[in-house]
C-alpha cells in the first residue's frame, strides 16, 4: 500500500509529545508572561501610608480623635459691682422682664465748657435748654417721664475707676423736668426747658468758668450731674451717648444758657455732655430679681447649683459660668502633651417659650465668652480677641439647632500649652451692656444640654 505523507504524523515517534507541548506553550507563553508581570507588580505594591513605617519611631505618627461627650457644667452668676466708667453708651430709665425682674439705670457725668466764660458780659439769664439725643427708646412712651438731675459733691476723673453700684455723693441741689412725648424704636432728639435757676447757679462765680489741665477749673467748681428717669406710669428705658463727640461741627447732648447783657444784647453759652474731649462719666445699674414672674423667676444665683437653666442678662446683670472638668485632666495627661486642637466648639441651646424669647427677634444677636486667669482677671477668649469675630461666631442658629455656637480652638490650644498655668479652664458667658435683650439657656441635665465638640490630632 502506498504510504501517504499525512499518515506519517501517526508513526510511533518519541519526539511527538514534546513537540505538541512545545507548540502549545509557545501559543500561551505571552499570556503567562503578562500574568506573571502583573502578579509581581501587585506583590511589590505597598500602601503609601505605610511605606517606611518600619524605619520610623512611633512618635512620628499622628492620631485624629473626636468627641462630643465631655461634660459641660453651667451656673448662673451675678456681681452687682462692675466697673462702668467712661462708657460709650449711657442709660436712663427702667425695664421689666418676666424672667429677670426690674432693671433701673442712670448715669453720672461732668459738664465741659465750649469756651472760657470768665469775661462773659451777662446781665441776666433768659432761659436754659437741655438738648438730648436718645439713641433707643423702649417701654411705655405714652406715660409721663420725669428727668431728675442732681449735683454731685465730689469731683470725678477720667483715669479713676467707678462702679455700677456705688453710692453717688450729692450736694442737695436737684432740678426736675418733664420729658416731651417720646417715640419708640427710633432716635429721639428732644429739647427740654430747664428752670432758669440752673443757669444762674452755673454763672454764680464767673471766675471759675474756664477749663485747665494744670489748675482747678470749672469741673472742680461744678463737679457734675447724676441723671435719673422716673416714670409716673409704666416705665420707659432709653440710651444715649455722653462719650466724646465724633462729629467735627455739632454736639447732641448739651445745655445751652441763653442770656443778655446790660444793653439787652442776647448771647448763648453751651455746657457740653458729649464734648470733643472726654468728660469723666460712669453708669449705674440696679437689678431686682425678686419682681420677676413667680413661675419664671431665677431660682439659683451664685450658689453653685447645677440648674437645668442658666441665664444671660444685659446691663451687667446675671451671666453664666461654664466649667468643662475634663480640660484640667486633659492638660495633666502626659500621654496627650503633644496634641493639636483641630476643633473646639461649645453648642449652647437657648429657650423659647413663645412669649419672651422668640428666636432671632428677641434674643441677643451675639454672646461673648471670657476666661479667668489665675490672678482673677478676665479676658475675651483668644478666638474672639485675635482670631476674629467671624471665626469665634457666638451668634444664634435660629433655623436648625436653636443654639449659640462658639468656637474656642485658639483659646483651648493656648490653655493646653500654658506652662505657667496663668490661663484657667474657667469660662464665663455674658452680654455686653449694649445688648437690647436677655437670654435663657438650657444647661446641665436639661433636655438637650450644652455640648462641647472636641477634635484633636495626637502626635
Amino acid at each position: 500500500m502506498p504510504t501517504m505523507n499525512f499518515m506519517t504524523r501517526f508513526y510511533h515517534n518519541p519526539i511527538l509529545p514534546s513537540r505538541l507541548v512545545s507548540e502549545n506553550i509557545l501559543k500561551i507563553l505571552p499570556f503567562l508572561l503578562t500574568a506573571g508581570i502583573l502578579f509581581l507588580a501587585n506583590a511589590c505594591k505597598e500602601d503609601p501610608s505605610k511605606i517606611g513605617t518600619g524605619l520610623l519611631p512611633a512618635s512620628d505618627f499622628v492620631t485624629i480623635k473626636s468627641t462630643d461627650t465631655l461634660t459641660v457644667k453651667s451656673y448662673t452668676m451675678y456681681k452687682d459691682s462692675v466697673e462702668s466708667d467712661n462708657p460709650a453708651t449711657s442709660y436712663l430709665g427702667e425695664m421689666y422682664d418676666s424672667y429677670f425682674g426690674t432693671t433701673t439705670a442712670g448715669f453720672v457725668s461732668q459738664l465741659r465748657l465750649e469756651d472760657s466764660l470768665t469775661s462773659a458780659d451777662i446781665n441776666g439769664i433768659d432761659s436754659v435748654k437741655l438738648y438730648m439725643e436718645f439713641l433707643t427708646v423702649t417701654g411705655d412712651t405714652t406715660s409721663q417721664h420725669q428727668l431728675i438731675m442732681s449735683e454731685i459733691s465730689r469731683q470725678i476723673y477720667t483715669d479713676s475707676a467707678y462702679y455700677s453700684n456705688q453710692t453717688v455723693p450729692l450736694t442737695g441741689k436737684t432740678w426736675t423736668v418733664t420729658l416731651p412725648t417720646l417715640r419708640a424704636d427710633t432716635i429721639n432728639s428732644v429739647e427740654v426747658t430747664i428752670p432758669t435757676e440752673f443757669g444762674e447757679y452755673l454763672f454764680r462765680d464767673k471766675s471759675m468758668l474756664f477749663m485747665s489741665s494744670t489748675v482747678p477749673d470749672f469741673r472742680s467748681y461744678f463737679k457734675g450731674l447724676y441723671f435719673q428717669l422716673i416714670s409716673t406710669g409704666n416705665p420707659v428705658f432709653t440710651s444715649l451717648s455722653v462719650a466724646s463727640s465724633t462729629s467735627s461741627s455739632s454736639y447732641a447732648d448739651y445745655f445751652t444758657v441763653y442770656a443778655h447783657d446790660e444793653n439787652q444784647v442776647a448771647s448763648s453759652y453751651n455746657f457740653l455732655l458729649d464734648a470733643k474731649i472726654q468728660n469723666a462719666a460712669y453708669n449705674l445699674f440696679k437689678h431686682n430679681f425678686s419682681t420677676a414672674e413667680a413661675g419664671k423667676r431665677i431660682q439659683h444665683i451664685n450658689d453653685g447649683y447645677e440648674d437645668t437653666l442658666s441665664y444671660l442678662q444685659n446691663l451687667n446683670g446675671v451671666y453664666t459660668r461654664i466649667e468643662i472638668p475634663s480640660l484640667k485632666t486633659l492638660k495633666s495627661d502626659m500621654a496627650l502633651k503633644k496634641i493639636a486642637v483641630n476643633k473646639a466648639r461649645l453648642v449652647i441651646p437657648f429657650v423659647d417659650d413663645g412669649t419672651d424669647v422668640i428666636y432671632s427677634k428677641t434674643i441677643p444677636s451675639i454672646v461673648y465668652l471670657r476666661y479667668l486667669t489665675s490672678s482673677g482677671k478676665k479676658y475675651f477668649v483668644s478666638d474672639y480677641a485675635t482670631a476674629g469675630s467671624a471665626f469665634y461666631d457666638g451668634t444664634p442658629d435660629t433655623v436648625t439647632t436653636f443654639s449659640y455656637n462658639i468656637n474656642i480652638a485658639t483659646y483651648l490650644q493656648r490653655y493646653l500649652e500654658d506652662a505657667t498655668d496663668t490661663i484657667t479652664p474657667h469660662l464665663e458667658l455674658f452680654l455686653m451692656p449694649t445688648s437690647a435683650h436677655n437670654a435663657v439657656l438650657k444647661a446641665n441635665k436639661s433636655y438637650k444640654p450644652v455640648k462641647f465638640e472636641f477634635t484633636y490630632t495626637k502626635f
